[in-house]
């Protein structure tokens, strides 16, 4: 249904293809899994397979692509071709304008131009499907990243296309939503869609994808069943995370002598908070001590984010207390703390808006009042690995090389504690054990790390202490050696 034949794309103001003369076929009712390295060219490859890059994007095109054999060229708008592609976003904010999750999806059955009835019908299946109903009348922004990434496919399913694209589906999504995304592709795929899934979930979707695609370079390496190409250890290790030898070589992180007094370097007393009528924290006491790597792991809307935003007071408490290196928050502004709490946003790209790498990074500097900026720049660039980027604009890096640019804004104002929401979201293997091993690399100079995580091998292999959250409260916290 959709063929690209020696297709390549260079970005504008770029030299480096992300498209090299890849050539591909996307058959009738098929499920093809694209994957690889930050950087591959597999967002790329989905913006062209649907047009977008020929009908929107500057930059230097060759070859061709074709929808149902006509030419994507020839179709008159995106609009038009969107009557017969659906797609899903590695970024599902982007694709939300409405004020609640009901309108969300309406709008986009509204668009097929139903009647009332149909409409009704649809729009319970959908948000049944999606699991969706208890958030119907909830504002989109105000949801996880779990659950924005299912509004945003439950609004493409709406659209009832028969080709689906999905970038990154469960990129945000924990272990039990995750499984219910695998169910809903599933089911599609039985209904006779078409579907081109970006993902670096292999084992969830082994069982439901027909062919497994690994790019690099902008290339395709290697295509076909996936049990035969698994057996490559270069294309195993890219599909297939290890995070079992990052905890072997860790350092334990910097802790006081024994026998000396403690103070934590976060207290959490009695702290609730609220998103108007809707409870997200419920009385959480929680204390962590100075050099801790920890780990925060729940369902999608348990409260993880919530928890985290109130260290540099993002968010304030409805009741009770969060006191960060023996200040309370409530008497300190967003910049007071920023010398103390440094946080890495789920997404990366929010955070950046300067022309270049090292401008970047000396936003922050300059608003902290540091000197010698250049060499604070050099070395946190070269601790994430970064130095050789220095003079480029953020937005060409790949998303591996951004989510390790926002690392190295943040650490370098030298806070005490760096937070990081889901660090991992969208890496291949090899990327996100680079990440974490940064991170390790960072406790071991004394910064204290939270890490909040849907996955469990990172939590497992990678932290000091787990500590787990339902429905807003603190369920579960393991030290390590009881972690598992």
């Amino acid at each position: 249904m959709i063929e690209l034949e020696n297709v390549s794309y260079t970005y504008p103001h770029t030299a480096q293809p992300a498209l090299d003369h890849l050539s591909f076929s996307l058959p009738k009712g098929r499920c093809i899994m694209v994957t690889g390295p930050s950087g591959a060219g597999k967002t790329t490859l989905c913006l062209a397979a649907c047009g977008i890059i020929h009908h929107e994007y500057g930059g230097k095109k060759e070859g061709r692509v074709t929808l149902d054999g006509k030419d994507v060229a020839t179709y008159g708008s995106l609009s038009e071709i969107a009557r017969n592609i659906g797609i899903v976003f590695d970024d599902p904010e982007a694709q939300m304008i409405f004020t609640t999750v009901e309108e969300e999806i309406l709008s986009a059955l509204e668009h097929r131009g139903l009647e009332a009835a149909v409409i009704e019908e649809r729009l319970a299946t959908i948000m049944e499907t999606c699991y969706l109903s208890e958030l119907r009348n909830r504002s989109p922004h105000n949801l996880s990243g779990g659950q924005k990434q299912r509004v945003t496919l439950a609004a493409t399913l709406a659209l009832g296309n028969d080709i689906l694209i999905l970038d990154g589906p469960t990129a945000e999504l924990d272990e039990h939503a995750t499984r219910r995304i695998v169910g809903i592709i599933k089911n599609l795929k039985e209904q006779g869609k078409t579907i081109l899934l970006v993902e670096h979930k292999y084992a969830h979707f082994r069982d439901v994808i027909d062919t497994l695609v690994i790019m690099e370079h902008g290339k395709i390496m290697a295509a076909g069943d996936p049990a035969g190409i698994l057996e490559d250890e270069h294309f195993r290790r890219i599909v297939i995370p290890d995070f079992s030898k990052i905890k072997a070589c860790a350092p334990a992180g910097i802790r006081p002598a024994a026998g000396s007094p403690t103070v934590p370097i976060v207290s959490v007393q009695h702290l609730s908070h609220s998103y108007g009528d809707i409870p997200a924290l419920k009385d959480v006491t929680l204390e962590i001590q100075t050099g801790e790597f920890v780990a925060i792991v729940g369902e999608n809307g348990s409260g993880k984010t919530t928890l985290v935003k109130h260290f540099n007071r993002l968010l304030s408490p409805t009741g009770g207390d969060v006191i960060v290196n023996g200040k309370n928050t409530k008497s300190c502004t967003i910049t007071e703390l920023a010398r103390d709490v440094g946080l890495v946003f789920q997404n990366p790209d929010h955070m950046f808006f300067a022309d270049t790498v090292k401008d970047e990074i000396a936003f922050g500097l300059m608003n902290l009042g540091f000197t010698d900026n250049d060499a604070i720049i050099d070395a946190a660039l070269g601790d994430v690995r970064l130095l050789h980027t220095k003079a480029l604009y953020p937005r060409w890096l790949s998303r591996g090389e951004r989510q390790r640019l926002a690392i190295a804004c943040v650490s370098a104002m030298k806070p005490s504690l760096i937070v990081l929401d889901e660090p991992t979201t969208g890496l291949d293997g090899d990327e996100a054990g680079l990440v974490m091993e940064i991170l390790k690399g960072l406790q071991q100079k004394g910064h204290t790390v939270i890490v909040i995580t849907h996955n469990p091998e990172i939590a497992q292999n990678c932290a000091d202490r787990l500590i787990r959250m339902e429905q807003g409260r603190i369920v579960s916290d393991t030290r390590s050696g009881q972690v598992g």
